[in-house]
């Protein structure tokens, strides 16, 4: 499995200062979309997401995003590994993801990118 890139995920309580921040300090315009009650803006390699402190706390557990050419060689490469899936792979509004926590107790999310 190649791993294509990391996205640094950032809970916040306004989105729309964070995005403002975000975009002049990256020089990039957020992509925005919500998920399960949860308003999300990726800036450059920043994910920002806002919504019910109830969400939050689950989504703050996930230490990272990681981008991966396709998320069912990922799922076959942790599984073989010893990491244990515990989401997906689902579609998402850019692609499909999958949460997976690693033998060390690490969670993460994998995610591929289809146009």
């Amino acid at each position: 499995m190649e791993i294509l890139g990391t996205t640094l995920r950032v809970c916040v309580d306004d989105l729309d200062s964070a995005v403002d921040f975000y975009e002049r300090l990256t020089g990039s315009r957020a992509q925005r979309f919500e998920r399960g009650g949860v308003a999300v803006a990726a800036v450059g390699c920043f994910l920002l997401m806002s919504g019910p402190e109830a969400e939050l706390e689950i989504l703050r557990k996930v230490a990272a995003t990681i981008s991966v050419q396709d998320v069912d060689v990922a799922f076959a490469a942790l599984t073989e590994a010893g990491a244990k899936i515990v989401a997906g792979p689902v579609p998402t509004p850019v692609g499909r993801n999958l949460i997976a926590v690693h033998p060390d107790g690490s969670v993460f999310e994998y995610v591929d990118l289809r146009s």
